[in-house]
């Protein structure tokens, strides 16, 4: 894994302005509950040094780098956009753990990968963001061995949200219509074959929130807030657009909030 070639970022000086293209222009992905729903995720899924572990939606590569530093696996990441794997792989080299990371664009919902492939296939913040939920469960189960385990970190409605509520964060971010409940991500794990589903759910906190920059280091952080700056300054569609994101319906995250669901092959 360590002989990785270098994509292009795909990143230009203004890059598109959308949620996930602006992730990757400035290294930084997030998920809901930050470092510590990544570490809980971990543990559910029972992963050490032994266990291959595929990360789907790796975004610039934070977990898998955290995955390959902390726990000595090998893991194979992958994102839809050619420069969040640009992102990753520089994350690798900058942390040194190219002999234990390998970065490559592909699509959840076609995964190039022979079935049974994986000990464990984690997804943060992925399926989310797709309106074919049960394809991608299913896939996500399909590289996943016989005993081993799907750990996915996603975004629910802890209860049905006003209409009001549904279509401004439908509007905010990139979330396909029907985001489930936390029954609704248990019968898309079932209805994939996997057992034992084991369910944690949340609801947004700040503090935990927080726990985000855990995954970056001064340096990372520095080269994100002038990325952002600059970015700022030079773009007014930019400009506009986190003027949008602070236009946060009253009240949402009383309905807005985030689980840990994992299941046995």
């Amino acid at each position: 894994m360590g002989n990785m070639k270098q994509p292009s970022s795909g990143v230009a000086s203004h890059p598109e302005i959308s949620y996930f293209e602006l992730q990757a222009y400035t290294g930084a992905t997030k998920h809901m509950g930050g470092l510590e729903a990544t570490k809980e995720l971990i543990e559910l899924c029972h992963i050490s040094e032994d266990t291959y572990v595929l990360d789907v939606g790796c975004g610039v590569g934070a977990t898998a780098c955290h995955l390959a530093k902390k726990h000595g696996c090998k893991v194979v990441g992958v994102d839809l956009r050619e420069s969040m794997i640009a992102r990753s792989i520089e994350r690798a080299q900058r942390e040194g753990v190219t002999d234990l990371v390998e970065f490559r664009v592909a699509d959840v919902q076609d995964l190039p990968f022979d079935d049974a492939r994986f000990d464990v296939v984690l997804c943060e913040s992925v399926a989310t963001f797709i309106e074919d939920k049960q394809g991608v469960v299913n896939e996500l189960a399909r590289v996943t061995k016989l005993g081993g385990y799907v750990g996915l970190n996603e975004e629910m409605w802890l209860r049905t949200p006003p209409a009001e509520v549904i279509e401004h964060v439908e509007t905010m971010w990139p979330v396909e219509p029907g985001l489930p409940t936390s029954d609704g991500w248990v019968a898309l794990l079932c209805q994939a074959g996997l057992q034992d589903v084991v369910t944690q759910t949340y609801k947004f906190d700040p503090r935990r929130e927080a726990t985000q920059i855990k995954r970056y280091s001064f340096r990372d952080m520095w080269r994100m807030f002038y990325r952002t700056l600059s970015l700022y300054c030079k773009s007014s569609a930019f400009r506009a657009y986190m003027k949008e994101q602070r236009r946060l319906p009253r009240g949402v995250f009383e309905f807005l909030g985030y689980g840990l669901f994992v299941g046995r092959r």
